[in-house]
Formats: C-alpha cells, structure tokens, sequence
C-alpha cells in the first residue's frame, strides 16, 4: 500500500535543488536519502512532512497519514523546556491528560536516563538532544518516520541503540532516513534515493550496493552518449558529403538526402543526454609540509584526566611516527578529546612526559570547529594569516566552495558544511607534518568524506585522529588505540571496539 506519493516534485530556492522527481513509499520501506550538502535533501523531507510546498509537482498521502518528521536543529523555545515536558508538549491538547502516560514509555524506549529528564534540553549535549527530538516525533505514533541525519552528535554507543530502536521498537514503520553516515545508511535501510539536480536515481538497494549501481547506470549513459554525438557527427559529413554531390550534379533527390541526415543528426543531438556530473560542495585538499623526524610524539606514560583533575587513563610508552594514522578509539566521556587537547598542547608550548620533535608542524581541528572562532569571515581566514594575493585567496576559497557571495560573510552564518570546508583550507595552508582532528567528518557529506580519506592517503599524513564515522576509520586507520579501562594499548583493529560500543557480542 503506498503511504506517499511523489509525482514530478521539483524546488527552486534561488537556483534548482531538484526536478522531475518521482517514487513512492510504501508501508515496510526503509529508503536511505543521499545528496551533497545543500543539494535539497532536508527541503525533500520537509515536502514529504507538509511543511515545505514544492515548486513542481505533487505530494499524495494517505488519507489521515500522520508523518513524523525529525528534525536537524532543536527550536529556540525548546531550549529552556526540561526534556520529559519537551516531550509531553509534542501531544495534542486534548491528549495531555489521558495521554500523558506515553512519554516515560518512549523515554524508557529510547533509554533516556533518568537524571536527564528533567533538565533542559538546551542543557543536553548535541547527542541527547538529537534524542529529544525523536521522542518528541515518536510520542506521537507515527505512520511514517523522516530522519533528518539523525546520527549527527552521536556516539558510537548511542548509534547502536537507534539502529536497535529502529530494527524493533520501530520495525515495521516506514522510514525515510536522510545521512551522510555510510556504515548506519547500510544498516538500517533496504532502498537508497540519489538526490540530483535532474535525473535523480533510485535502487532498491542499500548505501554500498545502491552506490555500485549508481556508478553502472552512470557510466552507461557516458557511453551511450558519446555514440549518440558520434553517430550524429557521422550522420552530418554524409549530409556534407552528399551536399556536394547533389551541388555538382543539380540532383534533388540529393539536396532532399542531405535535409533528412541532417534532421536525423538533430534529433540523436537534442534526445542524447550527457553522463551526470556532481556539482561539488568544495573540493577538499590537503598538504603534508614532511619532516626529517621519524618519532614525531613520545608518550612517557602520560596521566590523562578531565577538565575537573578527575584521572582517566594512562598512556603507557606509545609512539606516533611518520606516515602513522593513528585512531582513537574509546566511549564518550574516556578522555578522547582530552587526549588530543593535550598534543595539542605539548606541540604549542610542551607538556610533561610528551616528547615532540622540533619539526613538528601541526595541524590541529577540533570536533566544533573552534580553531574558527576568532576568525571573523573566510576572506580573513585565508588572507590575515598565510601570504596571498587577493586573486590567490579568492580562487582558493572559491574551490573550497565559498564563492564571492560567501567571502565576506560572517562564519556563523555559514552552514556546517562550508566551515568544514573552510576550516580544511586552512589546514591545508598551514601545511602542517601532524594532523591532530577531533571528528573531522562533522557537517562532511559522503563526498567530502571521501575526499579526505583520500587526500590522508595521497599526502601520505601523519595524524592521529577520533572519529565516531566507522566507513571513515576503516578506510583511513593504519594504526588503532583504545582506551581500555585506565590504560591506552593499541590494537589490531577496530571491529572488537566496534561490536562492544555498538551492543554486539
């Protein structure tokens, strides 16, 4: 039975997001949304949910369909709201009383621990918000479920549990799930939608898979269309060919010939259709400034604690060499971040028991982005710290995706995407030998993910980073540390890590 119905849907918000777009939802469907950032994949959501009227086209639904639509960003006026009545709120009037009883249900579901309930959410971090704002959709028994990259803030522990939610407590729901999570896109989804500008691409197929046939479907239609542009081109030197002849001789019949080739070589030309081409983001580049050292960090048996003196963990006697990309691997809350904050600090003016070579060059990222708090717009970024011309500068940012209209802008008016981008531009100019980053996929697309995997690789970086992506660390990691109880040992891998932090055996 379909639920909803999507029928030539397009928007245009100042430049087209999307067209001619057509696919259904039906009840057990678990479709995986994919897109750039920007590119309309929460306008699409918003169309689905009512909320947003598209430019094109038309939406179906069910009649008397209730869509629950989750959301990226949490309301200002939730903000002081302690979070069980946050949830209460989402109930309609005239069900707060006889159905007030549902919300402690969906927070046990959702396993909200109790000391959170009453505080407001605009206390919570990034993570249990973002469960805020499913229980507020899920209080209200929904018929279909949107999620709107519902992984972001995430720890790898609490992803377990919503990919576990979705596969019990949800089962049977329609879901449209909106991510640039790869690992979670597999996982829990069975169709995948390519969002495009035109000739959007479905499969029923999940992420990886889907992505594969995408690559097929997309070099066919190169193919075809270099044999349409040269069939035409062999259809018009007839056509000339038999111009000639039919000029020399006087011969109609000729002259009549070459019109019929020459409409033929039109009509192969306007019904041929190139191969698609993603418009990027932003490219994504890097540089490795290199260094003669080969121990780049030494690790005395370093003590590591929280913010408060709380002592974490040790780090027993590790190394970070040249060409290492080392992944931290361990629970929120063990002292990751801490870590990392304290290279960082070593490398700028030392720290006891951590030894750095006198040519480390660090390029240092961290999981909010803070190192651009103090900049005031990209065009500083780029012009007040490293030797530009103005040309220079304004190419460079170009390629990162900021175009003239964004140069000048202030940074917290750009989306999450384009400071990433921005904020890897001035890694790349610091060109730095040690690349210390604190979820550095944050805010990236797929293609920006990918992009920095692959520029790690090119550049041959050395770094040590923490990352929640499980595609990103697979695909980077040369070596793994975890934090284990109160010490740091290194591993082979991450998949024990992962199967414990995500519930399995």
């Amino acid at each position: 039975m379909t639920l909803i119905a999507c029928k030539d849907l397009g928007v245009t918000l100042g430049a087209p997001l999307f067209a001619d777009l057509s696919f259904s939802l039906a009840k057990g469907d678990r479709l995986g949304l994919v897109a750039a950032n920007g590119r309309g994949k929460s306008t699409l959501l918003r169309c689905l949910a009512g909320t947003h009227e598209p430019t094109t086209g038309e939406v179906t639904r069910a009649r008397g369909l209730q869509v629950g639509h989750v959301e990226q960003d949490v309301h200002a006026s939730l903000l002081p709201v302690p979070l069980r009545e946050a949830v209460l709120q989402a109930l309609p009037a005239e069900q707060l009383d006889s159905e007030g009883w549902r919300v402690e249900i969906v927070l046990d579901d959702l396993d909200v621990p109790e000391e959170l309930r009453d505080r407001p959410v605009g206390a919570l971090s990034g993570g249990w918000q973002r469960t805020a704002l499913l229980a507020r959709v899920w209080v209200t028994e929904p018929d279909v479920l949107l999620m709107d990259e519902p992984t972001n803030h995430l720890d790898l522990r609490r992803i377990g549990r919503l990919q576990t939610w979705l596969a019990t407590v949800a089962q049977g729901i329609p879901v449209v799930i909106a991510s640039h999570d790869r690992a979670v896109l597999d996982a829990v989804t069975t169709r995948t939608l390519f969002l495009r500008e035109t000739r959007s691409q479905a499969f029923a197929l999940p992420f990886t898979r889907a992505r594969a046939a995408l690559a097929e479907v997309d070099a066919a239609e190169g193919r075809r269309f270099d044999n349409d542009m040269k069939q035409a081109s062999h259809l018009r030197r007839q056509a000339a060919k038999l111009r000639n002849i039919g000029i020399n001789s006087g011969s109609d019949l000729l002259v009549v010939k070459t019109r019929q080739l020459r409409e033929r070589a039109d009509r192969i030309e306007e019904a041929a259709r190139p191969a698609h081409q993603e418009r990027s983001a932003g490219a994504i580049r890097l540089a490795n400034g290199g260094t003669p050292s080969k121990a780049l960090v030494a690790f005395d048996d370093v003590a590591v604690t929280a913010p408060d003196g709380r002592p974490l963990f040790r780090t027993g006697r590790l190394w970070i060499n040249k060409g290492d990309r080392i992944v931290l691997l361990g629970r929120n809350g063990s002292g990751k971040s801490q870590l990392m904050a304290l290279v960082h600090r070593a490398v700028r003016r030392g720290a006891p028991g951590i030894a750095v070579a006198p040519t480390v060059v660090e390029g240092w990222s961290d999981q909010g982005l803070g190192q651009l708090d103090a900049i005031p717009t990209p065009w500083a970024a780029v012009t007040e710290h490293f030797d530009l011309g103005d040309q220079r500068a304004r190419a460079l940012l170009a390629g990162a995706g900021l175009g003239v209209d964004l140069q000048g802008a202030r940074i917290p008016a750009l989306s999450g995407g384009q400071k990433a981008r921005l904020a890897m531009l001035v890694l790349r100019l610091t060109r730095p030998n040690l690349y210390l980053l604190d979820e550095p996929t944050n805010h990236l697309d797929i293609e920006g993910q990918e992009a920095l995997e692959a520029e790690l690789h090119a550049q041959e970086a050395s770094c040590l980073l923490v990352s929640h992506d499980r595609a990103f660390v697979r695909g980077v990691g040369t070596r793994f540390w975890e934090i284990q109880g109160r010490r740091l040992v290194e591993t082979d891998g991450p998949e024990s890590f992962f199967r414990e932090a995500l519930g399995g055996d």
